[in-house]
């Protein structure tokens, strides 16, 4: 399916921009998995226009009604990973989206795992792209740490690559069907070991498993970790833009709390209009 833009994400920051780039006539795809950490918000009074409460549910399903009533195409779907070819190319479980221009809006990523030794060895042997960094590890047993769809997705992308492919799950049961080729390990991390790289795995029951590089794909992928696999420039869990809100990549923007700063709805919406409106003079420069 081809669109203009692709938006991932459909709180605050991507249905904001949804509004200024189907207003502006451009064909807008928005592909949101869920609500986010706003529908957690029980009432929200500290956002203007609303003389009484709102809840974070009832204020996201009120942003989808205003995108669908304008003529924003709405998917419900998690995205699985994102390519460049000169146009974007957007994964889905379900399908295959393609647009000259991305949104990232998916919110900042708030699950960082408790292990002991992973943010060490960031680098040296621990990943959060499988497309970027494959290619380090050919023909060594490598490992990724997850249980759903996108720890598939990771896992998938390495096995024509390296030597092995070990799937832990720290404790968890896999969500999505893995392909016999791919070992499940279910035992609960203790910690990683190495001396300047990772080399094993420690779990609590005492055993070790020998490894060269450990991917994360816990959960659904985030905006950073799409921002990452495409190269562009992130600063921890933020996504770096400019004043724009274009990211070091053409054609590939970031809103809302994926690029750090206060984490509010206001903000939200600002960056949305922001992106929105970069889209709108990017696409319109490239038909001239």
């Amino acid at each position: 399916m081809m669109a203009d833009v692709i938006i991932l994400g459909n709180g605050p920051a991507g249905i904001s921009a949804a509004a200024y780039t189907a207003r502006a006539g451009l064909e807008t795809t928005v592909i949101g998995r869920d609500s986010g950490a706003l529908s957690k918000a029980g009432e929200i009074e500290n956002y203007y226009g609303f003389p009484t409460p709102i809840s974070g549910e009832q204020l996201v399903h009120n942003g989808i009604d205003q995108a669908v009533r304008l003529g924003v195409s709405m998917i419900s779907d998690e995205v699985l990973g994102i390519t460049y070819d000169g146009e974007y190319t957007v994964e889905t479980k379900r399908e295959t989206h393609r647009a000259p221009c991305v949104i990232l809006a998916t919110g900042a990523s708030r699950k960082t795992p408790r292990i002991e030794g992973l943010s060490g060895f960031e680098g040296k042997g621990v990943s959060y792209c499988a497309v970027c960094d494959a290619f380090f590890y050919r023909g060594k047993s490598v490992a990724v740490l997850g249980d759903g769809d996108y720890a598939l997705h990771e896992a998938s992308e390495l096995l024509p690559v390296v030597g092995s492919v070990t799937l832990l799950t720290n404790g968890r049961e896999p969500s999505a069907q893995f392909p016999e080729q791919i070992r499940v390990n279910k035992k609960e991390i203790a910690a990683l070991r190495g001396d300047i790289v990772l080399e094993s795995i420690a779990f609590r029951d005492g055993s070790t498993q020998p490894i060269s590089g450990l991917f994360v794909a816990l959960g659904v992928a985030s905006s950073t970790d799409f921002a990452r696999t495409m190269g562009a420039e992130t600063d921890g869990n933020r996504i770096v833009v400019d004043d724009r809100m274009q990211t070091s990549i053409p054609g590939l923007y970031a809103a809302g709390d994926c690029t750090g700063g206060m984490f509010q709805i206001s903000k939200a919406v600002y960056d949305g209009a922001k992106a929105a409106t970069s889209v709108i003079q990017y696409l319109r420069s490239r038909k001239k």
